[in-house]
């Protein structure tokens, strides 16, 4: 396996670039704007404007960034929102490390209370998966 070589062309949109800059208050997280430009760097008239809320969630094993987009037009907009953003972002990854935890603990292998596949005597060391 260590002979194998990943031969994936990596190649970057030039006709879908954004300008990105952060805002923080310092406190809570920040925001990215998102601004559609040219290839020439300039923005692109008309062209799409994205915001972006960050902030981290503090677990027992270290702070977990989150990510997530906010629907807004401007910059004051995405501050107002960015509260209801990061909650939801919250309860989300909550969601999902609760079902990841329910998914490992569903996949404990038992041992085989039976002769086991082989006709071994109970307890031989044979494994079955629930």
């Amino acid at each position: 396996m260590a002979d194998e070589t990943l031969e994936t062309e990596v190649t970057m949109d030039g006709k879908s670039l954004f300008k990105e800059e952060m805002f923080t208050d310092r406190q809570v997280g920040t925001i990215q704007r998102l601004t559609q430009v040219d290839g020439e760097g300039q923005p692109v008239e008309g062209g799409e404007v994205v915001f972006v809320g960050q902030t981290q969630l503090m677990t027992r094993a270290g702070p977990l960034p989150l990510s997530f987009e906010l629907a807004a037009s401007s910059l004051s907009e995405a501050a107002e929102k960015f509260g209801e953003g990061a909650n939801k972002a919250m309860e989300d990854t909550v969601k999902r490390l609760e079902e990841m935890r329910r998914e490992q603990s569903s996949s404990i292998i038992v041992p085989d209370a039976g002769g086991g596949a082989a006709g071994g005597a109970p307890g031989g060391g044979q494994f079955k998966m629930p």
